[in-house]
């Protein structure tokens, strides 16, 4: 795959960043286009490696077909690499964007030299097939009649719709938001995903036949048993919503909020106004607190900076990762190292310094005079192994400390699915509190109501929501008609 000694005569280059001193100025994507000869250098290193770890097992999840299209793309021949891509993954424009890539944590290549850059080319290869023209709708030549519910419009359900219609079936999609994509469209900002390319995507499946109807909050304002009676299946794609809180002292305090009330306000006001309307949590001229790493965090993180906050510190619980592999962290496991994104590049660009603060456990929150927050008190933590050889976490006597915070943000994950359908429903939940279903089934407590994504799984990946929209619909369509052609 690729040029046989590529991997030896080409390094690692991985698409840029525009300058994060000026791309907090907007709120549009920061990846940068570069030329097709670049491309086809990083599609040169895929090397002929055997067995591709990089498309299953520990890799990508969709069990993308990646050593052919890095092959394809060497070669120049871009409208097949298209076509492969498209064989196992359904939007490859959001993966290739927002996904953190475990192929290339996987990738064969990276147990002695950095990995190919496998999402920069699975990006450029899409977007080039919108750019040519060669992505279009195709809508399935014959119907069966049979009527299929999705609620949830995220990236599992639209993976599920997208499979089901492509069955044949009629596929209505429920969303409880005003516009279609879930966490795609509101979880994610603009800068990462612009909203153009979801609404695209969108666009090419009411094309093909699936239905979406916006504004229903199945549950409250739209009866679960009107959806069952009107259809053959019913799909639950309604994500991990309930976000794990911080509750000490203070906790009531204003100024603090969750992750995702941030998120969704802030875009929700971009779209509808360019953020003339004020109808979002600003940071303006304030000092941020994030709660909590990962993309959430770091979504949190790079929205304040385009509020232009005034300073940004961000709590994280866990010691700060090695440069390298740890050794009980090998190849071909996701590398747990010391990464800088977008938002830590940011605030170093304008305040000097990475944003964040390890191994510090938030203890109360200050109170102003009017009942607004103002502050946090902490206190550092050591991390030892036990006796069972799990870490535990110590506090460091003497370590106290006081920050500044006009704003708090807490970005510490998802607990599950809100519990409305679960009560609505009365369906079989797990010891995590998530609909209980097994993996490569799908099928719930409940005849004919099945469940993928997040509010299967727990908090996980867009790519790992693609892979069981994708394979729910598989077993819906098994169920409905008896046997089934979907991978």
């Amino acid at each position: 795959m690729g040029k046989v000694t590529g991997f030896k005569e080409f390094n690692r280059e991985t698409v840029p960043y525009t300058d994060p001193a000026e791309r907090v100025k907007n709120y549009e994507e920061f990846l940068v286009e570069v030329p097709e000869a670049h491309l086809k250098t990083q599609g040169a290193r895929c090397m002929d490696c055997g067995v591709p770890f990089c498309q299953s097992g520990t890799g990508c999840p969709v069990d993308n077909l990646i050593p052919e299209w890095n092959d394809l793309v060497y070669h120049g021949r871009w409208r097949e690499a298209l076509d492969r891509l498209h064989k196992t993954n359904n939007f490859p424009e959001f993966t290739g964007r927002v996904c953190p890539a475990p192929c290339e944590g996987a990738c064969v290549l990276g147990i002695t030299n950095p990995a190919v850059t496998i999402k920069n080319i699975e990006n450029a290869i899409v977007d080039r097939g919108f750019a040519e023209g060669w992505i279009k709708a195709q809508p399935p030549a014959e119907r069966t009649g049979k009527k299929v519910a999705v609620i949830g419009s995220g990236p599992a359900g639209l993976a599920c719709a997208a499979q089901l219609n492509k069955a044949g079936h009629l596929v209505t999609v429920y969303e409880r938001a005003d516009r279609i994509g879930g966490l795609l469209m509101y979880g994610i900002p603009n800068m990462k995903l612009d909203k153009g390319t979801v609404d695209r995507r969108v666009n090419l499946l009411r094309e093909e036949g699936v239905e979406f109807i916006t504004n229903a909050h199945v549950g409250e304002n739209v009866a679960v048993e009107e959806i069952r009676n009107a259809n053959d299946a019913t799909v639950l794609c309604c994500g991990a919503t309930t976000p794990r809180d911080l509750p000490i002292p203070g906790r009531e305090l204003d100024g603090i909020h969750f992750a995702m009330e941030f998120l969704t306000l802030n875009t929700s006001s971009l779209l509808d106004s360019g953020l003339e309307n004020g109808n979002y949590i600003s940071a303006k001229d304030k000092d941020v607190i994030v709660i909590g790493g990962g993309d959430t965090g770091t979504d949190c993180i790079g929205t304040s900076m385009r509020h232009g906050c005034s300073s940004l510190v961000n709590f994280e619980l866990l010691p700060r990762p090695p440069k390298d592999r740890a050794p009980d962290n090998p190849w071909p496991q996701w590398p747990r190292i010391f990464r800088v994104d977008y938002g830590h590049a940011e605030v170093e660009a304008k305040f000097g310094e990475d944003p964040r603060e390890y191994c510090i456990l938030s203890k109360e929150f200050i109170s102003g005079e009017a009942g607004e927050v103002k502050g946090i008190r902490t206190i550092q933590v050591e991390w030892t192994k036990g006796e069972s050889g799990r870490f535990q976490m110590n506090e460091v006597e003497g370590s106290e400390k006081e920050f500044k915070a006009d704003l708090v943000l807490l970005a510490m994950g998802f607990l599950g699915p809100e519990e409305t359908l679960v009560n609505k429903l009365a369906i079989e939940t797990d010891d995590r509190s998530n609909f209980k279903a097994d993996y490569g089934r799908y099928a719930t407590s409940i005849e004919g109501i099945f469940a993928a994504g997040d509010c299967r799984r727990g908090q996980s990946l867009v790519v790992w929501a693609i892979n069981e929209g994708r394979e729910a619909a598989r077993e819906v369509d098994r169920f409905l008609v008896g046997s089934t052609t979907l991978p």
